[in-house]
């Protein structure tokens, strides 16, 4: 019988396109303020997006060898609870990833334990206690496992304060990449 090891978790792929999506979309978030409800981006091959769309591809500027990854936003319905959405949804396989853009009320761990049980508690509660800070999440997956995200905290509203890494926010990457596996 094998014992469980103390081995440190493999590190999360990195991916330079899906990191450079990433802050592609959080810059255009950025452009339209605070304030907003939550975004999902589809996230496509630009060299195949070019090459099935020709006439996208010239309307976007993508023709000539470009590549990387190009976000394309989806339609959610006003009020929706992201959360749901990811869990209803699966791509198609032309989709190497996806990306949402949400905001959120965080507080200092050192309240973990105030806050009430309740949803609607929860929320009152953070929305009222002194210490909560207003943060622009955008996280992203592909598949093959790599993921992205970035923070923006309100108080510091400069592009120069974005923080970003592979797994800023496991529990919203884990739904994300949930809606990439294949349904067998």
């Amino acid at each position: 019988m094998t014992q469980p090891t103390d081995q440190p978790t493999p590190p999360v792929p990195f991916d330079r396109a899906l990191a450079e999506a990433v802050v592609e979309i959080e810059d255009h978030a950025a452009e339209s303020g605070w304030d907003g409800q939550a975004r999902l981006f589809a996230l496509v091959d630009t060299a195949e997006l070019a090459a099935r769309e020709p006439g996208l591809a010239a309307a976007l500027g993508l023709e000539g060898g470009a590549v990387g990854l190009t976000p394309v936003e989806q339609d959610l319905e006003p009020g929706q609870q992201l959360e749901q959405v990811l869990e209803q949804i699966g791509w198609p396989e032309e989709v190497a990833g996806c990306a949402v853009v949400v905001e959120r009320l965080v507080l200092p761990p050192a309240v973990e334990g105030e806050v009430p049980e309740g949803l609607e508690e929860a929320r009152a509660f953070a929305a009222e206690h002194p210490d909560r800070q207003e943060v622009r999440i955008v996280a992203g997956v592909i598949r093959g496992g790599a993921s992205w995200c970035t923070l923006r905290l309100r108080e510091h509203d400069r592009t120069e304060d974005v923080i970003g890494g592979a797994d800023l926010v496991p529990a919203l990457l884990a739904l994300l990449h949930a809606t990439l596996e294949d349904e067998a």
